[in-house]
C-alpha cells in the first residue's frame, strides 16, 4: 500500500523503523495496524521519498481478525527494492547499454511497446522514447547550432499516444524550441514536413508492418532519414543523459516518475497540436493533376476512374478519401480506411500473401481499374490491375522501371540483391541499365544517390519488400508517391488507348519456382559471433562451387555485393539462381532460390543441403528448412 500523504513525503525514515503517521490516515475503526505496521522508503511522483507501509508478522489468530488485511505478509528479506540515488555505473550501467541498443533496428529504433504476447516482454517504453527525444533535439542542436523545432507524427498503434507524449517531453527537455504534434500521420509526411514547411528534424512513431505491440521511430533532417551511425550515436547519447540522470530505463518506478517531472517542467506553449496531413494530401493530388494534365476535367483528371484502396487499417486510408476522391475517383470498394492499431483485418503488409489476396479480392469485386495496396505506414505500397493480378516484389519493380525508362530513357535501375534473372533482362530490353546491390532499403537508397553524386544518372531506387526511391522525390522511399506514378500512368495509357497498366508487364519472363529459406545460426562457446560463423559458411560454400562440387552447371555471377550468387544452366537455355547471404541484422544465413524450371528449386537445395552436411559440421547452423518439402 503506498500513502501519498505531503506529511509522509516529508518524512526521512530509515527501513523497518516504527511508522509516525498523521492523523487520519488510517481508519479510526483499525487501531490494531497502527501497532503493526513498518515502513520502507520508496521513490514516488518526481522521486520524492514515498512511505511503503508493510505489516509486521503476527500470530494467525490476530491476522484473522484483521478482515482486508489479513494477507499483508513481512516479505523476504531482498524482495523490497532500494531507492535508486546516484548516477549508474558498474553492472547497471552495462544492462541500461544493452537495453538501449537492442533497440537498434538498422537505421531506426523497433521494440516491443506493450505487453499482451507471451515470450515478448515489453524493451521500447516511454522512459526509451523521453531519452531518444532528448539525444535527438541535443544532435540536431549541436549539427545546427540552434534549438531546433521538431516534427511529431505516429501511426495508429495503441501504444502511440503514450509514446508520442513522452517524446515530446524528451524533445523539449533536450532543448527543442517548439514540438509540433501531428496524431495520426505517414512516415513520408514526416520528412514532406521538413521540405514543405522547414522543420529542422522530423520522427515518425512507427514499426512498419509488426504487429499490434511493437512500435519505433525514424529520424529525418533536412538531408534525408537517418543512417545506422547516427542512431548508434544517438542512442549513445540517450545512454549517457540516462545514466547520468539515474534513471533506469525499463523500471517504471525510475522512469515514470522521471519523465513526468520533465513534462511538468516544460512550458506547454512549446507544443502544437497540427494536422498535417491535409497539406501532405494536397501535394500528391497536385501530383496527379499535374502529371495527367486533363483537357476536359482539369481538376478532376480521375473522372471515370474506379481504384480501390486497402490500407489495412493503418494510416494510409486518406490516400483514398483524401486524394484520390476529390480528383473524381470512385473509390467504392475500398476497405480497412480506418485506422485500427489491433489490425483486425490482415497484416498491413504488401509482401505478405494475405495482404496482397485481401487486395486482390476487393479490386476484381468491385470492378476496378486499379488497386492499391499499403503498408501501415505508407512507406511502401502494391499494385494489383484490373483482372486481379498482384503487382509486387519483381513485378512492382519491373512496372516502375517501365514507367522511369519512358520519362528517363537509359538510367540506371538499382535492386537489392534477390531480384530475378526476369527483371534484369525486362529492364535490359527497354534500355536501362539494372545494378543488383544489397538487401535493404537504405543500401539501395544510398547506392542510388553515390551513383547520382558520381554523375551517373540514377532515376529509381526499389526493393523487392516495395520500399522505392524517386530522385525526383528527394530520394525518399514512398509508397504514395510511387502509387501516384501509377495513377498517372494509368490516365495517361487510357487516354492515348493503349490498354491497362498490367499490360506493361507482358514481357516481363518471371520464374516457374522460387524459396526462400532462413537457417538460424546459434552462437556457441566455440563460435559466439554469428557474423564469423555465417562468413565462414560464405567462404565454404564459394570454394565448394569453384571446385566443381555441385557439378559443371553452377557458377559464381562475377558480381557479388552480398553473400554468392550462383547461376545454374538449365536444359532447353533456362536458367536457375541461388543466392546464399547473411541477414542484415539478424543471426541467419538466407537462401534464395529461383528456376525457370519446374522441379529444380528442390534439386537445388538438396544440393545445399548436402554441402552444409559435410562442410560445415562443427557449426551450429539449423538446415532442418531445407529438408521440408
Amino acid at each position: 500500500m503506498m500513502l501519498r500523504n505531503a506529511a509522509l513525503h516529508r518524512a526521512v525514515l530509515a527501513a523497518d523503523q516504527p511508522a509516525h503517521l498523521p492523523v487520519g490516515v488510517l481508519p479510526r475503526s483499525m487501531p490494531s495496524m497502527r501497532s503493526c505496521l513498518k515502513t520502507q522508503i520508496g521513490l514516488g511522483f518526481q522521486g520524492r521519498p514515498t512511505l511503503l507501509l508493510r505489516a509486521a508478522a503476527e500470530p494467525a489468530a490476530q491476522t484473522a481478525e484483521r478482515g482486508l488485511y489479513s494477507k499483508i505478509q513481512d516479505p523476504e528479506p531482498g524482495q523490497i527494492p532500494r531507492p535508486r540515488a546516484g548516477a549508474i555505473t558498474g553492472t547497471e550501467l552495462e544492462t541500461l547499454q544493452k537495453r538501449f541498443k537492442g533497440l537498434q533496428n538498422g537505421s531506426d529504433v523497433r521494440g516491443i511497446a506493450m505487453a499482451g504476447v507471451p515470450h515478448e516482454p515489453v524493451t521500447l517504453t516511454p522512459g526509451a522514447a523521453f531519452f531518444i527525444g532528448h539525444a535527438f533535439a541535443k544532435t540536431l542542436s549541436k549539427k545546427m547550432n540552434k534549438a531546433p523545432r521538431v516534427a511529431v507524427g505516429r501511426d495508429c498503434r495503441m501504444s502511440g499516444p503514450m509514446m508520442e507524449a513522452a517524446l515530446q517531453a524528451g524533445l523539449l527537455a533536450g532543448g527543442a524550441r517548439q514540438v509540433d504534434s501531428f496524431g495520426l500521420a505517414t512516415t513520408p509526411c514526416m520528412f514532406y514536413s521538413i521540405v514543405a514547411d522547414g522543420y529542422e528534424g522530423s520522427i515518425m512513431l512507427t514499426a512498419s508492418h509488426m504487429p499490434w505491440n511493437a512500435n519505433g521511430l525514424k529520424f529525418f533532417t533536412a538531408a534525408g532519414g537517418f543512417e545506422k551511425s547516427d542512431v548508434a550515436s544517438m542512442l549513445q547519447m540517450a545512454i549517457e543523459e540516462c545514466a547520468a540522470k539515474g534513471v533506469m530505463v525499463g523500471d517504471t518506478s525510475s522512469e515514470n516518475a522521471h519523465v513526468l517531472a520533465s513534462a511538468l517542467a516544460q512550458d506547454p506553449s512549446n507544443v502544437k497540436q497540427v494536422n498535417f496531413l491535409p497539406r501532405y494530401a494536397d501535394f500528391l493530388r497536385e501530383l496527379i493533376i499535374k502529371g495527367v494534365n486533363s483537357k476536359e476535367h482539369p481538376r478532376k483528371p480521375l473522372t471515370g476512374m474506379k481504384i480501390v484502396v486497402d490500407a489495412g487499417n493503418g494510416a494510409g486510408g486518406f490516400f483514398a478519401t483524401e486524394v484520390l476522391a476529390p480528383l473524381g475517383a470512385d473509390i467504392t470498394g475500398s476497405q480497412f480506411l480506418d485506422p485500427d492499431g489491433s489490425f483486425p483485418n490482415h497484416i498491413p503488409n504488401p509482401e505478405h500473401p494475405s495482404a496482397m489476396a485481401a487486395g486482390a479480392k476487393a479490386t476484381t469485386a468491385a470492378g476496378a481499374d486499379l488497386g492499391i495496396v499499403f503498408d501501415t505506414d505508407v512507406d511502401r505500397s502494391a499494385i494489383v490491375d484490373r483482372n486481379g493480378r498482384e503487382i509486387n516484389s519483381n513485378r512492382f519493380i519491373a512496372l516502375m522501371s517501365a514507367v522511369i525508362l519512358r520519362e528517363h530513357p537509359g538510367t540506371t535501375i538499382v535492386t537489392d540483391s534477390v531480384t530475378s534473372n526476369g527483371l534484369a533482362d525486362f529492364i535490359a530490353a527497354l534500355g536501362g541499365k539494372h545494378l543488383r546491390f544489397k538487401r535493404g532499403y537504405k543500401n539501395v537508397i544510398g547506392k542510388g544517390m553515390e551513383l547520382n553524386n558520381q554523375g551517373v544518372e540514377t532515376h529509381l531506387m526499389m526493393e523487392t519488400s516495395g520500399h522505392g526511391a524517386l530522385k525526383e522525390n528527394y530520394f525518399l522511399d514512398d509508397g504514395a508517391y510511387l502509387a501516384v506514378k501509377v495513377v498517372i500512368e494509368l490516365v495517361r495509357r487510357r487516354l492515348s488507348g493503349q490498354g491497362d497498366i498490367g499490360e506493361l508487364l507482358d514481357t516481363l519472363k518471371e520464374p516457374a519456382e522460387a524459396a526462400e529459406y532462413r537457417l538460424r545460426i546459434t552462437p556457441t562457446p566455440e563460435n559466439p559471433d554469428f557474423k564469423e560463423v555465417g562468413q565462414m559458411v560464405l567462404d565454404r560454400f564459394h570454394n565448394w562451387i569453384q571446385s566443381g562440387g555441385a557439378g559443371p552447371s553452377w557458377s559464381v555471377d562475377p558480381i557479388n555485393h552480398e553473400g554468392w550468387r550462383i547461376n545454374v544452366a538449365e536444359d532447353e537455355g533456362r536458367r536457375g539462381w541461388l543466392l546464399l547471404r547473411q541477414s542484415l541484422h539478424d543471426p541467419l544465413l538466407v537462401l534464395n532460390v529461383e528456376s525457370e524450371s519446374s522441379g529444380q528449386v528442390r534439386e537445388y537445395t538438396k544440393k545445399v543441403l548436402e554441402f552444409m552436411l559435410q562442410s560445415c559440421t562443427g557449426l551450429a547452423i539449423d538446415v532442418a528448412p531445407l529438408s521440408k518439402k
